[in-house]
């Protein structure tokens, strides 16, 4: 089925233009199973509409998107037994669940359950936000903690966990084979 074989979960961490999201789609491209991207981003200005545009650029042809900037888990049970589903990103769900007014333990649930009952490989983009300064307001601090304990939940599950860091994988957890 692939030339390449992924775990069923894959969690790709990093900062932001880390070069996860391309490693992340390299991993996917690799396995040679017909490819969906669920993109989570929304863009409401004209900097985040060129940014959504040069990740598709980048990805290239073969990819089938579906936008799901709230709900992943009809994408998810409705991804065929041999694809592969990218998620990129988990940071851009959680802040659109949060701005919708879903409580971040809720969140962070639906999110867990919804990449539990998948049937297919999943490799998950999401960014490390933990690493700088504690922020000055009540709001910024919050979010970083809702992502913080989404992070480590999807690490709990994940077969394969990678920290990217300059373009460069770092396995923290499993094996690239």
């Amino acid at each position: 089925m692939s030339d390449f074989p992924l775990p069923a979960l894959t969690l790709v961490l990093g900062g932001a233009a880390s070069g996860k999201s391309a490693f992340a789609e390299r991993l996917v491209v690799q396995t040679g199973r017909p490819r969906v991207y669920l993109a989570t981003a929304q863009a409401y200005d004209a900097e985040m509409v060129a940014k959504v545009a040069a990740h598709q650029s980048q990805r290239g042809v073969g990819w089938h998107t579906i936008e799901a900037p709230h709900d992943i888990a009809t994408p998810l049970a409705n991804a065929a037994a041999n694809q592969i589903v990218l998620l990129d990103c988990a940071t851009l769900w959680l802040s659109n669940a949060l701005l919708a007014n879903v409580p971040a333990t809720d969140a962070v649930n639906n999110f867990v359950n919804a990449i539990a009952a998948r049937t297919t490989p999943l490799v998950i983009v999401s960014n490390e936000v933990g690493a700088g300064i504690v922020p000055e307001n009540a709001l910024a601090r919050a979010f970083r903690n809702a992502q913080g304990g989404l992070n480590q939940a999807v690490a709990a599950r994940a077969d394969l966990v990678v920290n990217v860091i300059a373009g460069l994988p770092m396995v923290l957890k499993g094996r690239l084979e």
